[in-house]
């Protein structure tokens, strides 16, 4: 099989693998436990917390382990939204068209339950304006999520220069607000320090940097106003309760130290398999077309859109050749509709559908890259014959 579905998941390293086997085994203690295997167990958690601070440059006690991406970020927009909300600050939230499902659909919910959210758009490449994100602000805002790398075509936001313009804010007005980034699919590829980038809560999701599934991470800031989501136990320093996943987080852990080291190297020659990538399917595919941003994005995402097909077939095909890619999002393939990331950059449906997310990895060699050349444009040419959209558009 050709893997190139890395941004949906990652094969689990060998280094998680390791340091997880001993905690699915005879070190089962719950870290809850006064005896020596609770305690050995609850060595492991805190050594794990200081392995991820570092490697985010936090305190330990501002790292949260969760059960991944999708509830880290609930965790923090929630949890933020409701604590700033109930302590008088408004209940204005900022987000963005393009983020992932997960904060698309708890800000959904926000508003259900009585906050004002601002969506805002992007340009063509999916970046979002930094000046249009400056005038959303208001006297009641307390929370904005923008996501730093997107999941769906790869482009990288201004986070930082959006963190200034909170600063800015806050001096001005007196007044602050949260900032939360989805940072899913950043791991392995950008350098992520949170005090360089400014903000106040940042989500991560294991399995998509070599880690178990099952396992995430939620940076939250000391001082910053935050209420629980879930309530039982004393876990996690009171703010999210659960026996905690000690395999899990152990996993999670050494697959974000390996991850967050050699990334010049790494992402240099992934870039050059997916430039190869990239410049073969334009040069033998006509009608294809590079969806997002090349230069300001994760240096492994590949978003193409080929005319006059249906995604969904040119995925199966594919498959049957060997060759694993995405239509979209992989994470909500179960509702096929046209990207939402897409038709925010503005791209035209007929093109939308058509569009194959192709997500390098550590893994992928230049030899599977030219054997997916060989392979596509017949494949493409059979997809257009049995998917029902005109060419064109």
């Amino acid at each position: 099989m050709i893997y190139l579905d890395y941004a949906a998941t990652s094969p689990l390293r060998a280094e998680a693998r390791e340091a997880m086997l001993p905690f699915l085994d005879g070190r089962f203690g719950n870290p809850s436990g006064l005896y020596a295997i609770g305690r050995d167990a609850q060595a492991a958690v805190d050594g794990a917390r200081q392995t991820v601070a570092e490697c985010l440059g936090a305190r330990p006690a501002e790292i949260l382990f969760t059960s991944g991406g999708t509830e880290s970020i609930n965790t923090a927009t929630l949890g933020i939204a409701y604590a700033m909300s109930r302590a008088g600050a408004g209940n204005h939230i900022i987000t963005t068209a393009v983020e992932h499902h997960a904060g698309l659909h708890v800000a959904q919910q926000l508003e259900e339950l009585g906050f004002e959210v601002t969506t805002l758009g992007c340009d063509g490449s999916g970046r979002v304006s930094v000046d249009e994100f400056r005038r959303a602000l208001r006297p009641g805002t307390v929370l904005a999520s923008v996501m730093l790398a997107n999941n769906e075509v790869g482009t990288v936001q201004p986070i930082a220069e959006i963190a200034a313009v909170l600063r800015d804010f806050a001096n001005e007005a007196g007044h602050r607000v949260a900032l939360h980034t989805d940072a899913v699919q950043a791991p392995a590829w950008l350098e992520i320090d949170v005090q360089a980038l400014g903000v106040d809560a940042l989500s991560l999701s294991a399995h998509k940097f070599g880690g178990p599934k099952g396992s995430g991470v939620l940076y939250l800031k000391r001082a910053t106003p935050f209420r629980p989501l879930l309530h039982g136990g004393g876990q996690e320093m009171q703010k999210r309760a659960g026996t905690e996943n000690v395999a899990g987080i152990a996993g999670t852990a050494a697959a974000l130290a390996v991850a967050s080291s050699g990334i010049a190297e790494r992402s240099a020659r992934v870039r050059g398999l997916r430039e190869r990538l990239r410049d073969g399917m334009l040069a033998s595919v006509p009608g294809s077309q590079v969806n997002g941003c090349q230069t300001n994005c994760v240096p492994n995402n590949l978003n193409i859109s080929f005319d006059g097909i249906e995604s969904d077939v040119l995925v199966r095909r594919l498959d049957e050749r060997g060759i694993a890619v995405s239509s979209g999002s992989a994470c909500s393939n179960s509702t096929w509709e046209p990207s939402h990331v897409l038709m925010a950059m503005g791209v035209p449906i007929r093109r939308a559908v058509g569009s194959i997310r192709f997500s390098l990895g550590e893994g992928t060699t230049g030899a599977e890259i030219d054997e997916v050349l060989a392979v596509l444009p017949v494949e493409v040419g059979a997809a257009r014959v049995e998917s029902s959209l005109p060419a064109g558009g």
